[in-house]
């Protein structure tokens, strides 16, 4: 049987580059995008490589970076623009296959083996759109080009910027195996460093050690890791259409001070809610239950949750039950630093509606359900700041309703603030 030809294709610097499509007097400088200082979000979610060159990485703190790299330019992320380019380049990548599989927002592996009578080899393939996006967007994206998922995944890490990396059943030991075993794709910092206590350090003694001894020192964890040196993964891309449902779906927020007034907490939990539950009408689904994440000041953060009678996607619902969930485990007025609501056991729309038993409290939920799907519609043409719950306007959190979420209603929505490499 034919190799496939798979493609990784990753952004580089993504959300800086987008930034910097509009900012060009900062061409050549470093810049990087972060959360806001102001509002305790004061970490790097992004950077460009001058600012990569003086030692900047994502996700330390503001202070830190400055100290390495004081001319550091800083940028506010602008989340809108990031999922509207998300979406022009996966069609980008959709016209070469519909087998078109979203990693993160600025990652999709392809199969292109059915493409090649169209368009070429893969490295062809690989460089075509290269140009492509780099001409009309404005942006640049590294590309592996290999006969499975992981190594082409390494590839596009392999050389950057823009750049095509092709990884073959004859090159693959010569490339790859030479690299510290925390390279490979599944083996995290603590998985390195316990392989490095066995004196497995590159991905070449990883593949080469026993099998069964990985095994019973890490379960089917190291069976993966050991078929990923050896280039035995074979998972099929997905189609462009065949979206994984989510099992759940939350938002959380750090605030601008600590809560403790009733007043505040239920205005925080008010916008939270109004954002999970525009986001399950969104995916066309309800929540089968609630979730509620409380972290103090300490960074001490407890976690509840409960079942619904019926399940919902209406944020009075959810903010109702987030709210009673509160006021069971917190002190009054207990300090809280973050807040986060989720919900969870996640059903489809149509399959979740269930007559009530009682009519008026059915016609309450229906009235409210019209209410909300009016707000939708109204934001989805006006904006997502066009209208809102009383409760939220004004107030002193820095906190509105729905459309503050981060990242693009996709799965999986790993950001590129929360890549660690």
């Amino acid at each position: 049987m034919a190799d496939r030809t798979i493609l990784h294709c990753d952004m580089n610097n993504f959300f800086a580059s987008v930034e910097l499509l509009s900012l060009p007097e900062l061409a050549g400088k470093p810049v990087a995008v972060s959360g806001d200082p102001e509002n305790r979000h004061g970490i790097i979610l992004a950077k460009n490589y001058e600012a990569k060159a003086y030692g900047v990485v994502t996700a330390e703190t503001i202070w830190q970076a400055k100290r390495k790299c004081p001319g550091l330019v800083l940028i506010p992320p602008h989340y809108d623009r990031y999922t509207g380019f998300y979406h022009r380049i996966n069609a980008i990548y959709a016209r070469y296959t519909d087998l078109v599989e979203p990693f993160s927002i600025d990652e999709s592996w392809l199969d292109v083996t059915g493409s090649s009578r169209l368009f070429g080899d893969g490295k062809t393939i690989a460089d075509g759109i290269r140009k492509t996006v780099r001409e009309e967007l404005g942006l640049t994206c590294s590309v592996g080009v290999s006969f499975n998922k992981i190594f082409a995944k390494m590839g596009s890490d392999y050389k950057k910027p823009d750049a095509t990396t092709v990884i073959t059943r004859e090159n693959y030991r010569d490339l790859l195996w030479p690299l510290p075993v925390r390279e490979l794709f599944g083996a995290g910092r603590k998985t390195a460093e316990k392989l490095g206590t066995l004196g497995i350090t590159t991905i070449g003694g990883l593949a080469q050690a026993d099998r069964k001894m990985l095994e019973k020192t890490f379960g089917k964890g190291g069976t993966m890791l050991w078929e990923y040196a050896n280039g035995l993964e074979n998972s099929p891309v997905a189609n462009i259409d065949d979206r994984v449902k989510a099992k759940s779906i939350g938002n959380s927020t750090t605030y601008r001070y600590d809560l403790t007034s009733e007043t505040d907490i239920r205005t925080a939990i008010r916008a939270l809610s109004d954002q999970v539950a525009t986001r399950l009408r969104r995916e066309h689904a309800r929540a089968g239950g609630i979730k509620l994440d409380i972290r103090d000041p300490y960074f001490k953060t407890i976690s509840r949750q409960v079942r619904l009678d019926r399940p919902t996607n209406l944020a009075g619902e959810i903010s109702e039950t987030a709210l009673a969930i509160l006021r069971g485990v917190w002190p009054e007025g207990a300090p809280i630093r973050l807040l986060s609501v989720t919900g969870i056991y996640l059903e489809d729309e149509e399959e979740a509606v269930q007559i009530s038993l009682f009519e008026e409290s059915e016609t309450a939920h229906e009235k409210d359900d019209r209410t909300e799907r009016v707000i939708d519609a109204i934001r989805g043409k006006f904006g997502k700041d066009a209208i809102g719950f009383g409760r939220l306007i004004r107030n002193n959190l820095g906190v509105s309703g729905a459309g503050r979420g981060k990242g693009p209603s996709f799965n999986p929505p790993e950001s590129e603030a929360e890549k660690t490499k």
